[in-house]
C-alpha cells in the first residue's frame, strides 16, 4: 500500500547538451530563412547539435553522470533507470539499459519511455508513483534527444526548431512534505497525425522508397499543434495545480516545455499569469523535446528562480499528441 507521506523528491540534477552550436545565421546558409524569421516567430536564436559519432546514450549517460554527482547518490545504489526518448540509440535495447551498464547501475531496472516532448514529465511522475508505493528507492529519470538526426535540413518548418541534449534528475523518498504532490498525463491519438516519424516502424518499414520521399524524417503541422497545446495545457496547469491543492497564485514557478516561445506566452496569456513566472531558455535551446523541461528547470535552479519550499509546475506536451504536468514542492 502507498504511503501517502512519502513522496518523490529531486535529490540532484545534471544537464549536457553538445559543444556544437548551430546559429540561426548559418540556418539562413542551409534553409531558405533568417535569423528575423527564425527569431519573431519561435524565440530560438541558436540550438546545440550532436557530433556524429554521438548518440542520445551518450548525451542521457553525461548528464546522468552530473545529476548522480550532485545527489551523491552512488549508481550502485540505483533501484531505476528511466530515459525518456523518441531518439533511442536502437529499437532495442533500450537506451536505459545502455545507460545502466556505462554508469556500473548493475541492480537497476532500465526502461524508456516514448511520449514524445512530454517524455521526461511522463517519467518523473511515474518514477515517483513507484517511490511513493516503496516498489524504488533511488530512480534516476533522463530526457535525452537527439532530434537533428531526424530532421530534414532542408525543412524550415522543422530545421529551425530543433536541438539536441540531455537532462536527468535523481529521485529519493522525502517525508518532509517536499517532492511531487500532484501529476496528470493525457494524450489525444485522434491528433497522432500533426507531429510523426511516418517510416522505421512495423507500419512502414524503412525502404528505399521511404528514404527517397523522406518519410523517415519528422513531420510536424505547426498550426495545428499550437492549436493543441494552447487548447490543452492551461486546463492541465488548472487541474494539476488544484490537485495539489494549491491555487494559481500561491504557485512561485511554472517550467514548461520549449517548444516555441509564441505558444508559451499563449499558454501564459490564457492562464493570466505575469511573464516572470514562466522559466523561458528557448533562446538558447531550440526545441530540445524529451529534454526540454529538465535543461530549463536545471537553469531555474542554478540561476536562483527557484529555491527551496517554492511551489513549481513543470508541464510539457508533444507528439502522440501527449500531455503531462506535475506539481512540486522544491528540495528533498
Amino acid at each position: 500500500m502507498t504511503d501517502l507521506s512519502v513522496r518523490a523528491a529531486i535529490r540532484g540534477m545534471g544537464v549536457y547538451v553538445p559543444e556544437r552550436i548551430l546559429t540561426n545565421d548559418e540556418l539562413a546558409r542551409m534553409v531558405d530563412t533568417s535569423d528575423e524569421w527564425i527569431t519573431s516567430r519561435t524565440g530560438i536564436k541558436r540550438r546545440h547539435i550532436a557530433a556524429e559519432d554521438q548518440t542520445t546514450g551518450d548525451l542521457a549517460t553525461l548528464a546522468a553522470s552530473r545529476a548522480l554527482a550532485a545527489a551523491g547518490v552512488d549508481a550502485a545504489d540505483l533501484d531505476l533507470i528511466l530515459v525518456g526518448t523518441a531518439t533511442p540509440d536502437h529499437y532495442f535495447p533500450a537506451t536505459a539499459c545502455l545507460v545502466q551498464e556505462r554508469l556500473g547501475a548493475k541492480r537497476a531496472g532500465a526502461f524508456d519511455l516514448l511520449a514524445a516532448c512530454s517524455s521526461f514529465v511522463y517519467g518523473l511522475i511515474s518514477a515517483g508513483q513507484l517511490i511513493a508505493a516503496g516498489v524504488v528507492r533511488h530512480a534516476l529519470v533522463i530526457g535525452a534527444e537527439t532530434l537533428s538526426r531526424l530532421i530534414d535540413w532542408d525543412d524550415r518548418r522543422t530545421s529551425v526548431l530543433i536541438g539536441d541534449g540531455a537532462g536527468a534528475v535523481v529521485l529519493t523518498p522525502a517525508t518532509n512534505g517536499r517532492g511531487l504532490r500532484s501529476g496528470i498525463v493525457g494524450a489525444d491519438g485522434s491528433a497522432g497525425d500533426v507531429l510523426k516519424v511516418a517510416a522505421g516502424g512495423s507500419r512502414m518499414p524503412m525502404s528505399v522508397h521511404a528514404i527517397e520521399h523522406k518519410l523517415h524524417r519528422a513531420y510536424m503541422d505547426g498550426q495545428a499543434v499550437f492549436k493543441l497545446a494552447v487548447r490543452t495545457v492551461p486546463g492541465l496547469v488548472r487541474d494539476t495545480v488544484a490537485r495539489a491543492g494549491w491555487t494559481l497564485d500561491q504557485v512561485d514557478r511554472i517550467v514548461p516545455h520549449q517548444a516555441n516561445l509564441r505558444i508559451i506566452e499563449a499558454m501564459r496569456e490564457q492562464l493570466g499569469l505575469p511573464a516572470g513566472m514562466f522559466e523561458v531558455n528557448i533562446e538558447g535551446y531550440g526545441n530540445t523535446s524529451a529534454a526540454s523541461v529538465p535543461l530549463a528547470l536545471y537553469e531555474a535552479v542554478e540561476g536562483d528562480r527557484i529555491r527551496p519550499d517554492d511551489r513549481v509546475v513543470l508541464a510539457a506536451f508533444g507528439g502522440g499528441f501527449t500531455y503531462a504536468a506535475c506539481a512540486l514542492i522544491w528540495g528533498s
